[in-house]
């Protein structure tokens, strides 16, 4: 039986980052809803985002729990056909 229901897709971003906006037009042009972070105005979020990630640089990409560091469409892609 396919699934239906839709991923839950979080990307923290930047508004100067180029992956970020890569990453958004990536799930936009893929009909894939996201909630977007920008973790330059939201210093709680920002501290989310090390500790799912243990990263700072931005695109971090939370598809269901899976986090993805950068622009990877390939793994964008495999982890939301799941």
């Amino acid at each position: 039986m396919p699934n239906t229901t839709s991923p839950k897709v979080t990307i923290y971003s930047t508004p100067t980052c180029v992956y970020c906006k890569m990453a958004k037009e990536f799930m936009q042009k893929n009909n894939v809803a996201f909630e977007d972070i920008d973790v330059t105005k939201d210093q709680s979020r920002a501290r989310e985002m090390i500790m799912k990630s243990g990263q700072m640089g931005v695109p971090v990409i939370d598809i269901d729990g899976s986090i993805v560091v950068g622009f990877q469409p390939q793994v964008f892609q495999h982890l939301l056909k799941k």
